[in-house]
């Protein structure tokens, strides 16, 4: 653990409305939500101003609507959003090498391995530094974390918000995290909290002393170990640069059921293709096929099938997705469709020869009279 607040973490501030109204000056000031517009969309981010009546991300767009009937309601511009995201992480860069982005909004920034703060003081200043920075390159406020663990910087940024800054200084974490929920801590949702409340806990603190074995009693080894850990401020996470992609998927939301099942096969063959196109632009060849379908009764079930070889083929996604689908009763109704790739690879000369040597095996099985194609793989379905 280090002996300094050197971990930063920045959360801009309702990013993507507060983006909006920095480009519109009319907004400036008004509640503003941006989220999907449709009757199942929901709140990506809702301003400050539109906050006070109830509204907040991951509402549903109605309820949204009811709360606050005069707000603005805007589609999300993604790409405008990327842009003062990209402002950002050129200013967080200049900091350090070792920046972990998080989202468009959000990064971790290793301020020791920048040479820029090595104590308290220096690194509350690059803290108050960067703040100023990214308001006179994008006339947006973040908020800013710096403790000496990522967990506790990411804390500290929460509890700074809006437009400020906190820093955690070494020695009194425990005694700042006693009092909070334990829904403050990561991997602690709802179930979670709930099953902790049931047993009596309900703050960090109370994790703390209810010990190690008795939270790997009720929460089993891992998730006990580590929500013990983060309750004592343990946290060696390092900041790191660049993280890997574990899979690429494209999913959509219909406004409407989709009952036609030829409509829904051609829903699917759509997204294989968005997501082969998406795989491609990342540099990358997977070896899973993944299909996600969400039922007209909530109920969500995925199917895989594993490929003998990584492949950006749209082809081959495509027929793998079909097969998938081949497998789901959609009778009822489509309100959810999406297909990812995972199992990720570089697309080298390796992959190439997997592909020949899959297809290869594929023609002397057909000569052999047996049956099969160029996959083969076991789909398992998982309800959620």
């Amino acid at each position: 653990m280090r002996t300094a607040p050197t971990i930063l973490h920045l959360d801009m501030d309702a990013f993507y409305a507060s983006a909006e109204q920095a480009a519109k000056p009319s907004l400036r000031g008004k509640a503003v939500v941006v989220g999907g517009l449709g009757p199942r969309g929901v709140v990506a981010t809702a301003s400050y101003e539109a906050r006070r009546f109830g509204v907040h991300s991951a509402m549903p767009m109605g309820q949204a609507r009811r709360l606050a009937p005069n707000a603005a309601y805007l589609v999300p511009r993604f790409s405008f959003y990327r842009q003062i995201s990209d402002q950002v992480m050129r200013l967080l860069r200049e900091l350090s090498p070792l920046v972990e982005p998080l989202s468009l909004d959000e990064a971790f920034v290793d301020l020791e391995a920048g040479g820029v703060a090595a104590d308290e003081a220096a690194a509350r200043a690059v803290g108050e530094r960067l703040r100023a920075d990214i308001l006179r390159v994008t006339g947006l406020s973040g908020s800013v974390g710096l403790a000496v663990s990522k967990m506790l910087a990411k804390i500290a940024s929460e509890q700074a918000k809006p437009d400020g800054l906190l820093l955690i200084s070494p020695g009194t974490e425990r005694e700042l995290l006693a009092p909070m929920t334990v829904r403050t801590l990561p991997g602690v949702g709802p179930a979670t909290g709930d099953h902790l409340r049931r047993a009596g806990i309900t703050t960090v603190g109370e994790l703390a002393e209810a010990g190690e074995d008795e939270l790997v009693r009720l929460l089993g080894k891992a998730h006990g170990g580590s929500l013990y850990a983060m309750a004592l401020a343990r946290d060696e996470r390092p900041v790191v640069a660049e993280r890997d992609t574990k899979s690429v998927s494209v999913e959509d939301t219909y406004d409407v059921d989709i009952h036609d099942r030829v409509r829904v096969r051609m829903e699917v063959a759509r997204l294989a293709d968005r997501c082969v196109q998406r795989l491609r632009d990342a540099g990358h060849s997977g070896r899973t096929i993944v299909l996600k379908v969400r039922r007209f009764d909530f109920s969500t079930l995925t199917r895989s099938e594993t490929l003998r070889g990584p492949t950006d083929d749209p082809g081959v996604v495509r027929e793998a997705a079909a097969r998938l689908l081949e497998s789901v009763d959609t009778t009822g109704g489509v309100r959810l469709l999406g297909v990812g790739v995972s199992g990720l690879a570089d697309y080298t000369q390796e992959d190439l020869f997997a592909q020949a040597q899959a297809q290869a095996d594929a023609e002397a099985e057909a000569e052999a009279g047996v049956g099969g194609g160029v996959a083969g793989a076991g789909a398992e379905g998982v309800v959620g």
